[in-house]
């Protein structure tokens, strides 16, 4: 079924376009809601991501997927969704992932768990919500996304260092948002 909805897509079928999207959207505006606190943002970001997906999508070979095609158009989907995000956060903050770059020489580099890897995936979702918008987005980067710093960097249009700044600083924000909530995981902070 699958294979034959990426066909009629393939084909600019709108009927198949449409299933697709209802199908694929809520994935896609989870992953724009990471990026984006704002849902009207978040959803503008989905459906610019849509038109890239129907863009690049007669370029996706299910041939080479055949055992595994639902995880790879996943994949496929979510870097398309988290590239776009990641514009449309660059166009509402723009300047708020400028760290003075001697400051962000101070930062240690990030090495080994952390108390924050007790918390369940929802939970961790819950409080990066929380975060200011450039340590969110550095954070799923990061740590959710396995983007690298230089990466991070690159996309953002900021220095290595600011990126490292920013995930230090979200990683001690979360720290006080577990510490304020008095939860489990803020234990593991305490030594």
């Amino acid at each position: 079924m699958l294979l034959n909805l990426l066909a009629g897509c393939q084909g600019l079928e709108r009927a198949s376009q449409r299933q697709f999207y209802r199908q694929f959207f809520p994935y896609g505006y989870s992953i724009c809601r990471r990026y984006l606190h704002n849902s009207d943002v978040a959803q503008e970001a989905v459906n610019d991501g849509f038109v890239k997906v129907f863009q690049e999508l007669p370029r996706f070979d299910p041939s080479r997927y055949p055992h595994d095609l639902v995880s790879s158009l996943r994949g496929w989907l979510r870097r398309i969704m988290v590239r776009t995000a990641i514009d449309h956060f660059r166009t509402h903050h723009r300047y708020s992932l400028q760290t003075d770059l001697e400051a962000a020489e101070h930062y240690p580099a990030d090495t080994g768990p952390t108390p924050l890897d007790a918390l369940s995936f929802e939970e961790l979702l819950r409080l990066i919500e929380q975060l200011p918008p450039a340590y969110r987005t550095v954070f799923n980067l990061f740590a959710i996304d396995g983007y690298s710093h230089e990466e991070i960097a690159e996309s953002l249009g900021i220095s290595t260092g600011a990126s490292k700044s920013n995930l230090f600083k979200a990683r001690a924000h979360l720290k006080t948002l577990l510490k304020h909530h008095h939860h489990h995981a803020y234990a593991g902070y305490v030594r």
